[in-house]
């Protein structure tokens, strides 16, 4: 039956219903007259009631088997409320496994339960967990700035290094973790995959969030996790609560505490708490919410667990902490502090710190094998343009041989860690910044200053060639600024070139690591904003399953977000794009391709084009401006265009040069590896 509700949906919405580019919708609704009117919005951004839009796609057998779950979401995205747009989902996740977890506190509204209903009916044709997946996902996307999850490859990676560090599991095989400040839950689900895999008989998961959405959206997804867990015997309990002020789970002894805790809060509740029992090792100053997590995660630890913490960096350095910072590694508690690369988890920028804590395993202190330091900043993959982003593989593997050597008591550590002795950190500021402590390793090897020398020339001439080349432009008259223009619009109307659209992959789709046989990139917003290019691929059926759009050399990729907007030239490998980025295909007897992506990058384009003034506005791509130029000049401006391509391309590796020769350099000549001369 056709959804009987009133909801506005976009052009790019129906594509996502259909499975199909958005192209292949403005076709429909040019081609066909009954495609339904349009109800609001603008000309370049209509939109149209899903109910009408549903029963069209039916008429015409284009609702293909994405269509069931991508018509859920508008219905409960037009819920408007955060809050109650996540209750009515974990609700939805509540009833497809009858009733598991606890009812939401809140009642939800009747619009709200009648798409618990739509979701519900939908769980049993197409998968519970699917359908529960699907829409969990989007309410995790559509609050990304609200809301910071751990990916699943850092949640793999804690719980890996938390599981390593623990010395043996519980004597009757069974395990507890807990995480006190759960969210959606991504590190219990993480801990119960890692659990079951060591051999656990018996995992029991413990959660705690402050937001009655998460605490709500987590239990139910611990519930499937319980639910689908084969051999092993899992349980779930999830509340909401502040775990600092009224720890729900304050009885609780756990094998290993995850947690990725809210960073910089003020109100953590440092005057109710200033006398609580679990600060051992000294009161955390109002600043130092993060060593409030810190000390709550020991005082939750059983003898012999191990915690780990997802901490900003400024927690290893800051003034105020230092006396706390002294006081776990007297203790023998801290055992080690790992620099990840920036891009792992939010705030992407950053280079967050991953804190490991193993409580000890008899009555008096544990025993002092020193602090392993660890620096993985080199994981991160070169930042070339457009081929940037977290070797995950890679990192893994980095800091799963760093924590089993330091383990081991190995003599031997990778390149970039340290076994540091704890009376050496205890100066006067107990900086545990790995990277003011860890140097290159003393062999010499990294220091190849010869070739870095003759590359950083080479570079710099390909520069100054580039520069020569631009330095001959002159200013036009003063009629140049007249210069007429069209509009991607126009142009594409004109059959001047073909206008697509990416969109959202299906959940589960995306893959990380190498790419497998035939595999396609995906190349993401979010990649573009972190520096660099693809870091997740597909396989080709769910590519040519869905319609995905797949940017062929020579097509011109524009992205259409103001905070990553760019336009380039595509010249590697078939690459998928996802959602707001897009690819012109030129029809070459009309328009010249670099032509196109030179006029289309200036900053001014993107900003005139832009729906809003908020940086994170999205560009409409057809109304981005050209100069209306006759084939033959656009090749001229072309080559400018190329030229201008080189020069940025040389200038952002002449910058990354000259800062690694300066960093070596500085290192070579501070640890006596390069000489000053007579």
């Amino acid at each position: 039956m056709p959804s009987t509700r009133s909801v506005p949906v976009t052009l790019a919405e129906i594509a996502r219903i259909a499975g199909v580019g958005r192209a292949a919708v403005s076709n429909w609704r040019r081609r066909h007259d009954t495609f339904p009117a349009r109800i609001g919005g603008t000309d370049a951004s209509p939109q149209f009631s899903l109910a009408e839009i549903e029963q069209w796609l039916r008429d015409n057998d284009k609702l293909k088997e994405i269509g069931g779950r991508e018509l859920l979401w508008p219905g409960f995205e037009a819920l408007g409320s955060r809050d109650e747009t996540g209750l009515a989902i974990a609700e939805a996740g509540r009833r497809m496994l009858g009733g598991q977890t606890p009812a939401p506190a809140v009642p939800l509204s009747e619009q709200a339960g009648e798409l618990v209903d739509e979701a519900v009916a939908l769980g049993r044709r197409e998968g519970a967990r699917e359908v529960f997946e699907f829409l969990l996902q989007r309410w995790l996307d559509a609050h990304v700035r609200q809301i910071s999850a751990s990916p699943r490859p850092l949640a793999d990676l804690m719980a890996e290094v938390a599981l390593a560090a623990r010395p043996s599991p519980a004597g009757d095989g069974g395990a507890t973790v807990l995480d006190p400040a759960c969210g959606a839950g991504h590190l219990l689900d993480a801990a119960a995959r890692a659990e079951a895999g060591a051999g656990a008989a018996r995992v029991t998961l413990l959660g705690c969030d402050s937001d009655p959405a998460l605490a709500a959206l987590a239990a139910a997804r611990l519930a499937f996790v319980t639910d689908e867990a084969g051999g092993v015997r899992v349980t779930a309990d999830v509340r909401e609560g502040d775990s600092l002020r009224a720890d729900p789970h304050e009885r609780a002894a756990a094998d290993v505490v995850l947690c990725n805790p809210p960073f910089n809060e003020r109100d953590w509740g440092y005057e109710e708490l200033s006398t609580d029992r679990r600060w051992v090792h000294g009161l955390p100053p109002r600043t130092e919410s993060e060593l409030a997590w810190v000390q709550h995660a020991l005082a939750r630890l059983r003898p012999g667990g191990a915690a780990v913490l997802l901490l900003p960096p400024a927690v290893a350095s800051r003034r105020a902490g230092r006396r706390i910072r002294g006081a776990l590694l007297r203790a023998g508690l801290l055992r080690a502090v790992i620099a990840l690369p920036p891009g792992c988890a939010q705030p992407h920028s950053v280079s967050l710190h991953l804190w490991l804590l193993r409580a000890p395993e008899g009555a008096g202190p544990a025993e002092d094998n020193g602090v392993l330091l660890a620096d993985a900043a080199a994981s991160r993959r070169a930042a070339a343009p457009r081929e940037g982003g977290v070797d995950w593989e890679a990192l893994g593997e980095f800091v799963r041989t760093a924590v089993r050597a330091y383990d081991s008591g190995a003599a031997e550590l990778p390149d970039r860690a340290r076994r540091m002795a704890v009376i050496e950190l205890l100066d006067d500021e107990v900086d545990l910044t790995p990277g003011r402590h860890v140097s290159p390793a003393p062999g010499g090897d990294e220091l190849d200053l010869a070739g870095a020398w003759s590359c950083f020339g080479e570079t710099l001439d390909g520069l100054r060639a580039a520069g020569r080349a631009l330095s001959a432009l002159e200013a036009a008259g003063d009629g140049g600024g007249a210069q007429p223009k069209t509009t991607v619009g126009e142009l594409a109307r004109a059959g001047a070139l073909t206008l697509r659209g990416g969109q959202q992959p299906p959940d589960g789709t995306v893959r990380g690591g190498e790419a497998g046989e035939g595999g396609l990139p995906l190349l993401t917003v979010p990649d573009l904003l972190q520096g660099g290019g693809p870091t997740g691929w597909l396989h080709p059926s769910d590519v040519s399953d869905r319609g995905m759009l797949v940017a062929g050399p020579g097509d011109v990729v524009v992205a259409g977000v103001i905070r990553a907007f760019a336009a380039w030239v595509h010249q590697g490998p078939p690459t998928v794009l996802g959602a707001q980025l897009y690819a012109l295909r030129v029809d070459p007897e009309k328009m010249d391709a670099w032509f196109l992506a030179g006029c289309l990058r200036a900053p001014s384009n993107g900003r005139q084009a832009g729906t809003h003034a908020s940086s994170a506005s999205r560009v409409d791509v057809r109304r981005l401006q050209v100069l209306q130029l006759p084939l033959a000049e656009q090749s001229r401006y072309s080559e400018a265009f190329r030229r201008l391509t080189e020069f940025e391309e040389y200038r952002g590796r002449l910058e990354e040069l000259a800062s690694r020769l300066s960093r070596d350099i500085s290192d070579g000549l501070a640890t006596g590896r390069l000489s000053a001369g007579s």
